[in-house]
């Protein structure tokens, strides 16, 4: 049931905040993922993991996609630009990892971008209040859910196969994913998960770190953690946590879904970080896969 304050909402990101009046459930739960098999393995339960993808590289990019649950397409810390990722989807469309994108803002040309060259997800870093999570929600997909326009690009053409309707199916498939890596994101996270739209929300660890100055063996920093978790689960939101290391070993690993990097679905490793391992964590050489990506290390 809607409240009358949703109701008297306009359908913009004033609609998405009153939207927080009354607790609503995920747009994105209303549906079955299909082709997004990182969401859909999310929604049965199953952690997932990636690889990041920094260079336009489409050879390397195409290699590595066979192995994962997603690709994290880094567009915040990298020189990478959209016609590049655009190239390596089209590359080879149909590979097991998911095309996600992090971006360096929830703006609208970012996303409606990223949407059209064919990305199943958006991961937006740093969000601290509602507002940000809004635009997040607001422009990753079409109407009647939220504000993504309809425009030319490659999206249609790689998942709208085999009698699949883009238009129609592509809400489902799409995966909102937030960061929270500041204090005050903290502080406002049951606010900003409950925001209708959003998927997933994981905690960017090492900035976490930064922003509030506890490491990441503090006390202090695992009550962070812990906040951010009750509320995202509060909030009826997938948590997760960007450094894979805490995929196993600690007290949130078993309530933890989504991750950066981490171990394969079959053992490879990413050249350049240690050969071939297995899902014990190090490949070959002793790298640790599980680590973050380079440039993004404590």
């Amino acid at each position: 049931m809607k409240s009358s304050l949703t109701a008297v909402c306009s359908f913009s990101a004033v609609a998405l905040v009153c939207g927080l009046a009354v607790a609503q459930p995920p747009a994105s739960t209303t549906g079955k993922a299909t082709y997004n098999t990182a969401k859909a393995k999310l929604m049965s339960g199953h952690q997932i993991f990636s690889f990041t993808q920094s260079r336009p590289d489409p050879a390397a990019y195409c290699e590595s996609a066979k192995h994962y649950d997603y690709t994290w397409f880094e567009m915040q810390h990298s020189t990478l630009e959209f016609r590049d990722v655009e190239a390596m989807i089209a590359a080879c469309p149909h590979s097991a990892a998911t095309p996600m994108i992090r971006l360096p803002d929830a703006q609208e040309w970012h996303i409606q971008h990223s949407t059209d060259i064919g990305a199943l997800g958006v991961i937006i870093p740093t969000v601290d209040d509602v507002e940000r999570a809004s635009s997040a929600a607001m422009w990753s997909r079409y109407p009647p859910e939220a504000r993504r326009s309809a425009g030319a690009g490659q999206a249609a053409g790689i998942w709208g196969i085999n009698g699949v309707n883009y238009r129609q199916t592509v809400n489902d498939n799409m995966l909102v994913t937030l960061m929270i890596e500041t204090p005050t994101g903290v502080a406002n996270s049951y606010d900003i998960a409950r925001v209708r739209g959003i998927d997933v929300v994981i905690i960017g660890n090492n900035d976490l770190s930064s922003f509030s100055g506890f490491a990441q063996t503090d006390d202090r920093y695992q009550t962070l953690m812990n906040t951010v978790h009750d509320n995202v689960k509060k909030a009826g939101k997938i948590f997760g946590q960007a450094n894979a290391n805490y995929a196993k070993g600690n007290p949130l690993s078993s309530d933890s879904w989504m991750f950066q990097n981490g171990p394969s679905n079959d053992g490879y490793v990413p050249a350049g970080r240690g050969g071939r391992g297995g899902r014990g964590g190090r490949g070959r050489g002793g790298a640790d896969v599980n680590a973050p990506p380079e440039g993004e290390k404590p």
